[in-house]
């Protein structure tokens, strides 16, 4: 064998075994060719000697595989985080107002977007409205998405400019709140805002999306980020925000700098995914299945819960799914007849029951999905008992997200009680009952932090505040090696691509990150700010600290 380079550490996780140990890696094109004590690798090469002369050695750096974020909002993602948008959650009302009100000297013109809002976290923790928005910007329009990117926040000129009165009806599986002589108060929720996103963004260029996904990714090569799954963010046809035409100019300008896979919106039309896979044949490109919304968030009481919230602002209030069960079930049984995977959004105890019961009969009807694919369940925050050992025995991976059970202090307890709290983000009990954890963001709901993200996985505490001090939820920490394999291995499995991503083996595709610091050995305290030395994607350098290629 021909190697392009040999990756030697001292502490390298092929994701194998819960250990890293030194190894020798050798590149080859994309791939890895080998793996193993450097007299053996080089025993392979076809010029020993020739081949010793590639070797990089990387001292004591922790090398893994690279990180794989498993759910991720790109078009967002970038928006918020380029000149386009800004982001903040602000610590009042007022306070989002003259932050935006900086905001518009950069951008004198157009729609002003921003997203972050979060009304719990608030003094005093009230829903805004549009009379604030109206005050600073009479003759501009406004439009605050939340943190959670289920709720928007308008003023009276983007309800003029969308065409919303006091008389509109929402669409199906969305809400337009209402004050107490039925006008609209500005706060759009659910499907009525997902609608209503592309027509906001419709006034950005395809020059300025570019770029804004070029500095996104730009940003993710740094954090060790060599993959991403790109999931529909809206759950109705043509919302999806999956914008495989601004990856494909990336792509072909040489831009792409991170593996992306795309998740489309599931429909009775499945004309879409034929059509994606048919044209995106790159390595650095695919599509991987479907994505649907089963209910909202629990914050705003739209999870879909089996008994009533414990501060439920209505008797009986329990939220609702977001598209007919009957519908879902029709979407999920031909995408698995004709092999395709799903990931579910379910973040409450009956959208997750619901979900496992269409998992199931799929697998009665038409067995386990070909090759490498999974069906999927984003978020699952809050369990009924038994449900927790049916991921395993379907075989369906928790897409979960580790920053998110810190994002709202309080807020379990107060919206579901203390008792049902217990069963929220259990990790360590799924991954007992032998489950797949495939570990991402949400981003933009938060930033795409690898180091973040195992922090709170391991400690349940916040990487900024480090509170609680006792992690919350503390039985539910996990191991430093379940969380690295969580968001490598795991990742790959989502993505439908756990036979060529996530380890570091013979065979792989070489994504590979490499660290400052011995990440199964540090402190808890030391890992949210670990540093990435090295990124490298398919065998090529797309980041080293110092220095660009």
């Amino acid at each position: 064998m021909t190697f392009d380079r040999i990756l030697l550490s001292n502490a390298t996780f092929t994701g194998l075994d819960d250990d890293a140990a030194a190894a020798a890696v050798a590149l080859s094109g994309d791939r890895i060719a080998a793996v193993g004590p450097l007299d053996q690798v080089l025993a392979q090469a076809d010029d020993p000697d020739e081949a010793a002369r590639r070797i990089e050695d990387l001292g004591d750096a922790f090398l893994c595989p690279g990180f794989h974020d498993s759910h991720m909002h790109v078009f967002h993602s970038a928006l918020y985080s380029s000149p386009l948008a800004c982001t903040f959650m602000g610590r009042s009302e007022q306070d989002c107002v003259e932050r935006l009100r900086a905001f518009a000297e950069t951008r004198p013109s157009g729609w002003l977007l921003a997203q972050g809002w979060r009304e719990y976290r608030w003094d005093p923790p009230r829903l805004p409205d549009k009379r604030s928005l109206d005050a600073a910007f009479p003759h501009r329009p406004v439009a605050l998405y939340s943190g959670d990117a289920h709720s928007l926040w308008l003023n009276s000129c983007a309800l003029e400019e969308l065409g919303l009165t006091d008389d509109s009806l929402p669409p199906a599986g969305g809400a337009y709140d209402r004050d107490g002589q039925g006008r609209l108060t500005g706060i759009v929720r659910e499907a009525a805002a997902m609608e209503l996103m592309p027509r906001i963004t419709a006034s950005f260029t395809d020059e300025e999306l570019d770029a804004a996904y070029d500095g996104f990714f730009r940003t993710l090569a740094p954090s060790g980020i060599t993959g991403l799954c790109d999931l529909s963010l809206m759950a109705g046809p043509g919302l999806d925000f999956v914008r495989d035409d601004i990856y494909e100019r990336l792509l072909r300008n040489g831009r792409m700098t991170v593996r992306a896979t795309l998740f489309p919106t599931l429909t009775d039309d499945q004309g879409r995914y034929d059509e994606l896979e048919g044209r995106l044949r790159d390595p650095m490109l695919s599509v991987g299945g479907f994505k649907q919304f089963f209910d909202g968030v629990s914050s705003q009481h739209t999870a879909w819960i089996h008994d009533p919230y414990s501060n439920a602002t209505v008797p009986g209030e329990h939220g609702r799914p977001t598209i007919d069960p009957a519908v879902m079930r029709r979407y999920v049984l031909e995408a698995a007849r004709r092999g395709r995977a799903v990931r579910i959004h379910a973040i409450g105890d009956e959208a997750i029951h619901q979900a496992l019961d269409i998992f199931q009969e799929a697998r009665e009807r038409f067995g386990p999905l070909p090759g490498a694919k999974r069906h999927c369940i984003e978020h699952l925050e809050n369990f009924q008992p038994d449900d927790m050992r049916r991921l395993a025995e379907l075989g369906v991976v928790a897409a979960v997200q580790p920053p998110h059970i810190t994002l709202d202090p309080g807020g379990p307890e107060r919206d579901l009680g203390v008792a049902r709290a217990r069963y929220m983000w259990p990790f360590a009990t799924l991954l007992r009952h032998g489950t797949n954890l495939a570990f991402g963001t949400d981003s933009p709901v938060v930033g795409p932090s690898p180091m973040a993200v195992l922090y709170c996985a391991v400690t349940r505490r916040d990487p900024v505040t480090g509170e609680p001090r006792e992690g919350w939820q503390p039985q539910e920490r996990i191991g430093r090696a379940q969380a690295l394999s969580a968001y490598t291995r795991g990742s790959a499995l989502a993505a439908g691509r756990g036979e060529e991503l996530g380890l570091i083996a013979p065979g792989m595709l070489a994504d590979l990150v490499a660290i400052d610091r011995n990440l199964l050995s540090c402190t808890d305290d030391q890992l949210p700010s670990a540093q990435v030395l090295e990124t490298i994607v398919g065998g090529k350098t797309v980041y080293r600290r110092g220095r660009e290629s």
